[in-house]
């Protein structure tokens, strides 16, 4: 049949979707010369990202089956599929595809070419029955989601110096389609649904359509593969700005060989897991997968903005997913940023530590905060406020002046963006416009820790530069926020206490800023489930942040009400399941497949799984308690719950749904690999070998553990009035402009006036010292400076004996 160059019917095809995040393997070359990365998933390739890892280019690539008669058998839904790495944490991949009919078998292997942005597969068919070797047809199917859009692809025919492609294109990118050792019979590229070429070979079982080109839509590119000869061939997948550049890059890579690029491929890989600090223990049994972690949190690093590391490859229940939820999990999250440089430590990787470090301080917003998650430019995608995603980059700073010794000239680089963090914490904290979950406002333990932590961190570089005001100032501030965890998130005498057999317990937040036992009756909505099902009491929030506390070294594992609150979380949030024990983020959690394994939707009907990531920090409780024993069981979990070696972000966590691939204890369709899940696997193993919690800073758990240490201060602010304070405290006044703070301790019989203090980052204060009154009133009022005008109102604070 001749090139049909009229218009594919169709267009501008269906409405593109993404694919399965079930990864079973992931890769991209180490170097610099190669930008594609690649997935696996269902024994294919899923996305392909090009010239970044934030820019997915394709959805999948896959091969299909015919007699040319009656028989159709698609590579990723008819065949078992057993996907191997070729080498221990090297990211090269043997996949055996092995029909359900028992009719083929197809043997694959991939990699990249390290010279150059191409994607290799050397490919085996093989039929059964040697006398059939002549029946089946071969065809390859490529479905282009170029620059994260599956809508306004262009595809066409084409060829790059005589040999002939399958080329697309879209907003400046090109890809080309191109074999050898054999030859494509057939090509043709048409719109998905209707006139591309699964529509074809499953009403034909060969190719009856051989369009030249299709633009601006949902295309397929299809070409039949010549098996006469020889069943074994390789398939170049190459990229570009121009179709000559991608043209020329897979011709390059084929006549260029297979052998030689897997060789430097397998070659370099193989140099950067020589360098890695190894994590195992005992008989090597414990932290078997430590070399696949770290090769997943270098694959999701960015080669083009290093330091750069994406959350995930993968689009989390991406076959319900289209151009609109653009992004998936390939952006990059400040918070999982942070955990995954701290895998990186406990690999004693420090060039990747660095690089991490650089990045975060590139990306700052003016403000002094982070995006909720950014491209790897720094664009913000969401912009959410989370305090945790400041303070975090401030811990990594501090871990790194002390495991390396950062030059000064390096750290007074980094100054003014640690100052404007510092600003930031202090102007908007302790409160979060969202937790760590990026869902609720208010006082949450983990952003506590994180933010206390932060302030003690960001006190000790202030001294390195001489800014000791800064230094005290932020230690105050810490030792304040830390005496008043229990006031804003600790609850007494509630239902689920009573339940529980326990006087207390650690809340997951506190919307107000008011005593968390003041408002542990009223209402709140989860903001992942529907208005009906989301509403709950404050105390029946019970939620795995509480171990923050613990793990940043801000309260003992063995205080009384770390234990009240670790016991509730076991009988509300742990899942035993045939792979281990596995925990849920909170109670009513809705982020996650609804009862029938439909995919997670914003419709509030998703039930919230049980996470991986969760077991580690659960791990590291124990560890904190010296039960060494338990956390190695837990990380034995965590190497079970992996697909491949790959961690995911959730498990499926109930019966069995076959059909939807949702088996109790394996991954669900969230994300996979999860870079925070692998790094908190590093770091856990890490934690088992040294007996000890690996990134516990001990400035923390000596000033608040060893030492106790108390606030001097009670401190009112406009955004957090205090009404009662101690007779042994001071009465800190923070204001966010210069002020005079006009007062009294004895109703206005005598007054004073005291100015207030620049603290360098933004805050101004006045520290009120009402000498030995044990009861009464402090009474004040402010004289704006700069406005040149009086509050004309008064803030009291009752005095109380302490």
């Amino acid at each position: 049949m001749a090139i049909n160059n009229s218009t594919p019917p169709g267009a501008p095809g269906i409405s593109a979707r993404w694919t399965s995040s079930a990864k079973a393997g992931l890769g991209k070359s180490t170097n610099d010369f190669s930008c594609v990365i690649f997935t696996l998933s269902h024994g294919i390739l899923n996305e392909i990202y090009y010239p970044r890892e934030d820019v997915a280019c394709v959805r999948d690539m896959e091969l299909i089956v015919t007699d040319g008669k009656d028989f159709f058998s698609e590579e990723k839904r008819d065949t078992t599929h057993e996907t191997k790495w070729i080498k221990e944490g090297i990211p090269a991949f043997r996949i055996t595809n092995t029909c359900s009919k028992k009719k083929y078998s197809i043997q694959k292997e991939i990699i990249t070419d390290p010279y150059r942005d191409t994607l290799l597969q050397k490919i085996t068919f093989k039929p059964t029955k040697k006398e059939e070797s002549n029946k089946y047809k071969l065809f390859v199917l490529l479905a282009p989601h170029i620059d994260n859009r599956g809508a306004e692809n262009n595809g066409w025919l084409g060829d790059y110096k005589g040999i002939p492609m399958l080329f697309a294109n879209r907003q400046g990118i090109t890809l080309a389609l191109a074999c050898h050792n054999t030859r494509f019979i057939k090509r043709s590229v048409g719109y998905v649904g209707t006139s591309d070429g699964f529509q074809d070979l499953k009403q034909h079982h060969k190719m009856e359509w051989e369009y030249a080109r299709a633009d601006n839509g949902n295309i397929a590119l299809t070409a039949e593969i010549d098996i006469s000869e020889t069943k074994e061939f390789v398939l170049a997948l190459s990229f570009g700005f121009k179709a000559e550049d991608a043209g020329n890059r897979a011709w390059a890579s084929l006549i260029d060989g297979f052998e030689m690029a897997k060789n430097r491929y397998l070659y370099e890989w193989g140099q950067f897991q020589k360098n890695l600090k190894s994590v195992k223990t005992g008989k090597n049994d414990t932290g078997k997968d430590f070399r696949i972690s770290a090769t997943v949190m270098n694959l999701h690093q960015s080669r083009k903005f290093p330091g750069g590391v994406v959350a995930s490859l993968s689009i989390p229940w991406g076959n319900t997913k289209g151009d609109n939820d653009l992004g998936g999990y390939h952006l990059v999250w400040p918070r999982d940023l942070v955990e995954s440089a701290g895998g990186f430590l406990a690999l004693k990787s420090k060039d990747e530590v660095l690089k991490i470090l650089n990045y975060l301080m590139s990306t700052q917003e003016k403000d002094g905060h982070w995006s909720q998650n950014m491209w790897l430019e720094g664009i913000p995608s969401l912009n959410g406020i989370q305090m945790d995603e400041v303070a975090l980059p401030l811990l990594l700073v501090e871990q790194c002046r002390q495991q390396y010794n950062l030059p000064a000239e390096r750290l007074e680089r980094y100054w003014p963006a640690i100052k404007k963090a510092i600003s930031f914490l202090v102007h908007h904290g302790p409160r979060t416009e969202q937790d760590r979950w990026e869902e609720e406002a208010g006082l949450s333990s983990f952003t506590l820790a994180a933010e206390i932590t932060g302030l003690l961190c960001a006190a000790n570089l202030a001294d390195e530069m001489g800014e000791h005001d800064i230094a005290q100032y932020c230690r105050d501030t810490a030792d304040f926020w830390n005496e008043q965890i229990e006031n804003w998130t600790y609850i007494t005498d509630t239902p689920v206490s009573k339940e529980g057999g326990v006087e207390g317990y650690y809340m997951r937040i506190n919307p107000y800023n008011l005593p968390a036992e003041e408002v542990k009756n009223k209402f709140i909505y989860i903001k992942n489930r529907t208005r009906e099902a989301g509403k709950m009491h404050l105390y029946e929030l019970v939620c795995v942040d509480a171990l923050a506390l613990v793990r940043f070294g801000l309260r003992a594992a063995d205080d009384p009400k770390i234990l009240n609150t670790v016991k509730l979380i076991d009988d509300k949030l742990k899942v035993d399941t045939p792979t281990g024990p596995c925990w849920h983020r909170y109670v009513n959690d809705g982020y996650g497949e609804d009862p029938e394994g439909n995919g997670y939707s914003d419709n509030g009907k998703g039930i919230g799984r049980a996470w991986p990531l969760l077991t580690g920090e659960r791990a590291h409780y124990e560890i904190a308690a010296g039960n060494i024993k338990r956390a190695r069981e837990l990380l034995k979990a965590m190497e079970a719950f992996a697909n491949n070696g790959l961690i995911p972000e959730q498990i499926w966590d109930t019966t069995d749904i076959p059909e939807k691939e949702l088996f109790f204890g394996h991954h669900s369709g969230s994300a996979m690999p999860l870079t925070w899940a692998h790094s908190e696997y590093i770091k856990l193993c890490y934690s088992v070998k040294a007996k000890k919690i690996f990134d516990l800073l001990s400035d923390t758990y000596q000033r608040y553990v060893v030492k106790k240490q108390g606030s001097r201060f009670m401190v009112w602010r406009f955004s957090f009035p205090c009404s009662v304070i101690s007779s042994d405290k001071i009465l800190r006044v923070e204001t966010p402009v210069p002020a005079v703070v006009h007062w009294t301790s004895d109703n206005w019989q005598t007054s004073n006036d005291t100015d207030t203090k620049d603290t360098n980052v933004g805050m101004h204060l006045a520290d009120i010292d009402f000498g030995k009154k044990k009861s009464g009133e402090i009474k004040f009022t402010f004289f704006w400076k700069k406005a040149n005008h009086w509050e004309n109102k008064n803030y009291e604070v009752r005095i109380v004996s302490e």
